[in-house]
């Protein structure tokens, strides 16, 4: 399965949709975020320290245990030119670019996202896209 950043971090951060989303990640058999997203989704963590919903040690602790959930490096290898194909009417961020290369890298047929953009650029790809 892969996941964009916004729910990965979801299953590490009560935020919107997390109770269905982390019942959808612990359902897989596997799930493949790619480099992006190890930046990213640490990045997610630092506004809840900063906001103080976590504490400085509770925000480190989850970004060792995420470091540790990412076993490998899947980033992009051979999907720049799908990506460079998209009609110009899609709109695609640096970010989502990334993360639908990636989700075609390692073979997957499906993204997961709430993230509206990404799910039209997915469609003109080939990857349906999900959301909870």
């Amino acid at each position: 399965m892969y996941l964009d950043s916004a729910y990965v971090a979801k299953f590490y951060v009560n935020e919107p949709n997390m109770v269905a989303v982390r019942k959808l990640i612990r359902g897989a058999a596997n799930v493949r975020p790619s480099s992006w997203a190890l930046l990213e989704v640490t990045s997610v963590f630092h506004p809840h320290v900063r906001e103080g919903a976590l504490s400085v040690a509770q925000g480190r602790e989850l970004m060792d245990v995420f470091r540790g959930h990412v076993e490998s490096d899947a980033f992009p290898r051979r999907a720049v030119t799908s990506i460079r194909g998209l009609p110009k009417i899609v709109p695609l961020r640096a970010g989502d670019a990334i993360h639908l290369a990636t989700a075609l890298d390692v073979g997957e047929t499906e993204i997961w996202t709430n993230d509206r953009h990404l799910l039209a650029a997915a469609a003109q790809l080939g990857i349906a896209g999900r959301s909870v």
